[in-house]
């Protein structure tokens, strides 16, 4: 439905930006986040460079791969070696903060709004800032949940306690043979619910934030809504950002907002409703407050 043609509306007057976007946070009756990678590495949660030579070099060395998200499609040989690396990412990532207070700074925008979070992002990180979890819709999984690889059932497992024990156990890149999680249900192994293929677990914490999101909008297609779009690429665009693009462009009170530094961008057909800033969320963030 859209053009092929974007608008990048980064003026050089940065200010007149930030001072819009506030105008619209203050009259919004209601306020939609969407976030996406952008926002997580924006905070610190880089996958490569120093944090991950920081972490992992000692299987960069064995194995060769030189970021996290390369290592966590290695085909190690033993489940051993695969839930040695798998514990150590998964704690740095949703057991370990942030090194960045940006999802801190993200909340306290709207704290004060009927507001809902959409996010494709799986390190828990609006949880530990404190959102209402009733207004959060986590649609890509969480690193934070084991669930069965076949799966045998529709049933997510908190598995802290187990990632940590992993963690601690751990020696020359291996887990003891007895921390390999195992489906409580079946006896196969488990897996981590991580949106990556058809075996994928909706569990029904999911279908009920889906189900609260869906409210949500339906409640205020009619009201002034803002769209708030921070770090969302072009991986998975159906799940965030063409939505809030459709929906911008067919409820007459809707506005969007989009931050992402270097991909900011909008369809013509909501140019006149819309402001994007290619910056650092951070600074945006920080300007905003």
């Amino acid at each position: 439905m859209f053009s092929r043609t974007w608008t990048e509306k980064y003026t050089t007057d940065f200010s007149e930006q930030i001072n819009r976007i506030k105008e619209r946070l203050e009259n919004a009756d209601a306020v939609v986040i969407g976030a996406g990678a952008g926002l997580s590495a924006a905070a610190g949660f880089t996958y490569e460079g120093e944090r991950f030579n920081k972490y992992f070099s000692d299987f960069s060395k064995k194995y060769g791969f030189k970021d996290m998200y390369t290592g966590g499609f290695y085909p190690y040989e033993t489940l051993e070696e695969h839930w040695a690396y798998w514990s150590r990412y998964i704690f740095i990532n949703r057991y370990m903060d942030a090194p960045k207070p940006i999802y801190d700074n993200v909340l306290k925008l709207v704290r004060d709004k009927d507001y809902f979070v959409i996010t494709t992002n799986v390190d828990h990180c609006f949880q530990k800032a404190g959102i209402d979890k009733k207004r959060l819709f986590y649609t890509q999984g969480d690193y934070g949940l084991f669930q069965c690889s076949e799966p045998c059932s529709q049933l997510t497992y908190d598995n802290e306690e187990g990632i940590l024990h992993m963690v601690k156990e751990q020696k020359d890149m291996k887990i003891p043979s007895e921390l390999v999680p195992k489906c409580p249900v079946c006896g196969k192994p488990m897996t981590m619910n991580l949106r990556s293929d058809d075996t994928f677990v909706e569990d029904e914490g999911w279908h009920r934030a889906a189900e609260r999101y869906g409210l949500f909008l339906d409640k205020h297609k009619d009201s002034s809504i803002l769209f708030i779009e921070l770090g969302v690429g072009y991986n998975t665009p159906v799940i965030i950002k063409y939505p809030f693009w459709q929906m911008t462009a067919e409820w007459d009170r809707a506005f969007y907002v989009c931050i992402n530094k270097g991909q900011a961008s909008a369809p013509k057909e909501i140019e006149y409703k819309s402001i994007c800033i290619n910056e650092d969320i951070g600074y945006v963030t920080e300007q905003l407050l």
